[in-house]
């Protein structure tokens, strides 16, 4: 049995923290797009607008049923093909297009259900005191719906971090293409490969604590 090479576990660590922030720079751009088309989903699935909704229940049902791989793929490679404009899209762009519309989805449903969580009678006060239907939604519910579903959007931006190691496929240098080259090269693939499982672990573990930290004060907060 072979020892591990710590000395060349050591010396990758700088290597690959190198590229953390492109890591966390895709999933931060795609978490941003996918919480504003994601709202906007969720506040149609409530308001079940005609024409509109079976679009979006379309839209929902393919990308939670298909997986992220093969979505990436096909914004890559296969949309190309069919729309010549996006012959120039590079890797990054396409793997934040993939990672926004496929948590999108996800999201949708939970913030949806965040907003039917709202109790009804925060409804009947905005309706009583004049409230448009787009007053009531911006001042009264999704406030409250941001409260009840942050702990799971936050959980979605965890799995949206993991989900950028995907990009590697696209030919996008992060962490995970970073450890695939850097593996290839040594032939130290165990090492080279837990080392890069750690640091993933390292940042989930953070934001897993500070997500503890936002309950706690949100709940702090709605108890007063």
């Amino acid at each position: 049995m072979r020892a591990l090479d710590f000395d060349y576990m050591l010396g990758l660590v700088p290597v690959l923290l190198g590229y953390v922030p492109l890591t966390l720079g895709m999933a931060l751009a795609g978490m941003a797009l996918a919480l504003v088309l994601a709202s906007l989903l969720a506040v149609e699935r409530v308001a079940k607008l005609p024409v509109i909704d079976p679009l979006v229940v379309l839209f929902i049902s393919f990308f939670r049923g298909t997986p992220l791989l093969v979505q990436l793929f096909l914004f890559y490679y296969g949309l190309p093909q069919v729309l010549s404009f996006l012959t120039q899209i590079n890797g990054v762009t396409a793997a934040i297009m993939g990672l926004t519309l496929h948590f999108s989805a996800y999201m949708a449903e939970s913030i949806r259900a965040a907003i039917t969580g709202v109790d009804r009678s925060q409804w009947e006060a905005a309706q009583a005191v004049g409230m448009t239907q787009s007053q009531m939604m911006v001042r009264i519910i999704l406030p409250q719906a941001a409260r009840i579903a942050a702990p799971t959007l936050v959980n979605y931006f965890i799995d949206m971090i993991k989900g950028t190691s995907l990009a590697f496929t696209l030919g996008v240098t992060e962490m995970m293409g970073a450890t695939q080259k850097e593996a290839a090269g040594s032939f130290l693939y165990f090492e080279a490969f837990l080392v890069v499982a750690v640091i993933y672990w390292i940042i989930v573990e953070a934001l897993s604590f500070a997500q503890r930290g936002l309950e706690t004060r949100l709940n702090r907060a709605f108890a007063r």
